[in-house]
């Protein structure tokens, strides 16, 4: 029923439209959130713009499918709170349906000894449940989320601006001398940063940026399920460990986001995060662009005389012509699949090819018929504070977590994974039947290719499964026979149902050689690419993964730039 909802509501009209128009002046792509944020931003500006999905419905990553009748899960992302506040804000995206449901408590770690963590954005709450491991890390905690503030805050500005990219091609001296003042201007208000920021919290950001979690946490903390709880953070959606050098900042990347004004704090979407990406197409269709399911992009059109974009041919041979180009694919897809390689530099062609695309995550989708109940709380029939926030299994020391990721990286799927358990429906009344829950499992650590086995393997995909059933049983006696279907994405599978290459759900590693004016690869980070007319617009751009609509917007900023010069 969503499913059908969001494609009939987005694709009949629009297809006609396709198909009468001659000329745009942007196709964008893909229909995840940031192609769907992009086409916002320009239709705003009065250009006309269509988006191509591949898919039958939008949203790419951020997606609500009713797999299971009367279930509907958020299949691939799970939660909300690295979506820019300026996009929310810009977009109205509140206005277009966009609800978020916060959560307090936000985690909950059982423990195997009958001990158990909970925190949120609670103070109080946070100091009595760590007052239970460690006193000394109760009165250290508000130090630590206090100093993870101040570098959320002074990430802000980078997060919301184009990189100071060099420009590349034959420029005026009129734009080589506006390009100059640019460059001055941002690096000066990153030195106004800095020295606001101070210098030993200047050096502690610098030590966070190279540094493994574990170095940052052991420094901070001595309680090991406290350690553990906060190093999810720095491993989830990567084949690190916790040990792994930059780690630290992909800890911070998780924690600098906000709910509603409220720094650091994760929300649930009504209606799954599917909700996301409707409310920004709302905003999109309302602005004039007009967004196609159904339409898989074949490869570029390029003019042989200029090298230049100049529209795109689908996978039913329908030529789309624009001035412009947007790709939200992962750059491999965009420069190895749709764009000729003799027309890109050898250079460049070999730095897309040589990208970390690893990936090490599956996601399962579950609907079961009774909450999980945890053997170290009391027994409820209700939803209690266990089960609001998001659910540490496997996670009680970083060297469970470490254990886990090294089986990964010899081949082995993790004979104990690290899971986060999530359990919308205890907030949100809309995606299951009333008495029955959606839960959603993000597990880490199994590769994209296992050295014994194949994830197209019915039995082998079964094997792990119950492998992380069997996991949460112990925990939660009972939670294997409380499932009544599941949806399982393993790293081919995200690679073959949403495009996500390797599987990595950020388009590409955040390691720190990915980052910033490395991402996607050095030299082309500004969201132009080496064909003119072309421009990327995902994840796989600065500043990097999460449903965050930066990408998007900050690209079609450097669009409508060019336009504007090229008038």
């Amino acid at each position: 029923m969503w499913r059908r909802w969001l494609s009939t509501s987005t694709g009949s009209d629009s297809r006609a439209a396709l198909a009468s128009k001659k000329k745009w002046d942007a196709v964008v792509v893909g229909g995840g959130h940031n192609g769907l944020t992009a086409a916002a931003y320009l239709a705003r500006s009065g250009l006309s713009v269509v988006v191509l999905e591949r898919r039958h419905l939008i949203g790419g990553a951020a997606v609500t499918e009713e797999l299971i009748p009367g279930f509907k899960f958020s299949r691939c992302s799970y939660l909300q709170s690295l979506l820019r506040p300026s996009v929310i804000r810009e977009l109205e995206l509140g206005r277009h349906g966009l609800k978020l449901l916060k959560r307090n408590p936000s985690s909950f770690t059982p423990c195997l000894d009958g001990r158990y963590l909970l925190l949120g954005p609670d103070a109080e709450l946070n100091h009595s449940e760590i007052s239970k491991f460690s006193q000394r890390d109760a009165n250290e905690f508000p130090r630590y989320e206090n100093q993870l503030q101040k570098f959320c805050k002074f990430m802000d500005s980078l997060l919301d601006s184009p990189t100071p990219e060099t420009l590349h091609g034959t420029r005026s001296f009129g734009d080589q001398m506006r390009d100059k003042l640019h460059k001055s201007a941002f690096w000066a208000h990153c030195l106004q940063q800095a020295l606001a920021l101070g210098q030993k919290d200047t050096v502690a950001f610098v030590d966070l940026l190279l540094s493994p979690a574990s170095k940052v946490l052991n420094n901070w903390f001595e309680s090991d399920v406290l350690k553990a709880t906060l190093a999810t953070d720095g491993v989830i959606g990567t084949t690190g460990s916790v040990h792994t050098p930059g780690s630290g900042y992909v800890l911070l990347h998780h924690v600098m986001g906000e709910s509603d004004g409220d720094r650091g704090i994760w929300s649930y979407v009504e209606g799954g995060m599917g909700s996301v990406s409707l409310a920004i197409s709302n905003a999109a269709r309302e602005a004039g662009a007009h967004i196609v399911t159904d339409a898989e992009v074949l490869q570029l059109m390029i003019n042989d005389e200029s090298g230049a974009a100049e529209g795109v041919l689908l996978a039913d041979g329908t030529a789309v012509h624009s001035s412009v180009v947007l790709s939200n694919a992962t750059p491999y897809r965009t420069f190895m699949e749709l764009v000729p390689q003799s027309f890109l530099p050898e250079e460049f062609h070999r730095a897309i090819k040589n990208i970390d695309y690893s990936s090490g995550t599956t996601k399962i989708n579950l609907a079961v018929d009774t909450l999980p109940q945890f053997q170290c709380c009391k027994p409820c029939i209700e939803a209690g504070p266990q089960h609001v926030g998001t659910i540490h299994i496997g996670s009680e020391s970083m060297e469970e977590i470490d254990l886990a990721c090294r089986d990964a990286w010899n081949g082995l799927p993790s004979r104990r994974p690290l899971i986060e358990m999530t359990i919308p429906s205890v907030l949100d009344n809309t995606i299951s039947p009333s008495g029955k829950h959606v839960i959603n499992l993000f597990i880490q650590f199994t590769p994209y290719k296992p050295s014994e086995g194949s994830w197209e393997d019915s039995a082998f995909r079964e094997s792990f499964a119950q492998r992380c059933f069997s996991l949460i049983d112990e925990y939660a006696p009972g939670f294997s026979s409380s499932i009544i279907g599941y949806d399982m994405l393993t790293p081919p599978d995200l690679e073959r149902e949403f495009g996500l290459t390797g599987g990595n759900i950020f388009h590409g590693a955040m390691g720190l050689d990915s980052l910033f004016l490395m991402r996607p690869v050095k030299g082309w980070s500004g969201y132009r690419t080496p064909l003119r007319g072309l421009y990327l617009c995902g994840s796989g751009t600065h500043p990097g993964g999460g449903v965050m609509g930066a990408p998007g917007r900050n690209a079609a900023h450097v669009v409508l730039q060019d336009l504007k010069k090229s008038l």
